[in-house]
């Protein structure tokens, strides 16, 4: 299989690893904390704030490999609370359209850099 990377410069890697990776079929996005692009550092601005500048990132690196949200088939997000799912949820449903992606949302006791969700996804070519 040959691997291609996939970065943008409008999204953040906290080590050693690609933005996202193209197998030929699919975008297979890291996860991506809520890291500001401008800054550098976390949002403050908590759960629903976060999950949105997720989005933000994740959606620049599919951009970079010419897709859109319409692309996503399936959705992983980390939450360090689990009383934070509706309000994760509700920014989630404004980022996409039905059918929606699958979905799992997974309880976690931290997240780097002490985010409060961290969100990767997977898209189809």
């Amino acid at each position: 299989m040959t691997r291609k990377s996939i970065s943008s410069p409008t999204a953040s890697s906290v080590g050693p690893y690609s933005h996202a990776v193209d197998d030929g079929d699919y975008i297979f996005c890291s996860g991506q904390t809520p890291l500001d692009p401008e800054t550098g550092k976390l949002d403050p601005g908590g759960v629903g704030s976060q999950t949105r500048q997720c989005f933000e990132n994740l959606f620049s690196v599919l951009n970079e490999a010419g897709l859109t949200h319409k692309d996503v088939i399936k959705v992983q997000v980390y939450l360090t609370d689990m009383d934070n799912f509706t309000a994760m949820n509700e920014i989630y449903a404004q980022h996409f359209d039905q059918p929606f992606p699958a979905r799992t949302t997974i309880g976690v006791a931290s997240l780097p850099l002490g985010a409060e969700v961290e969100i990767e996804l997977v898209a189809k070519k």
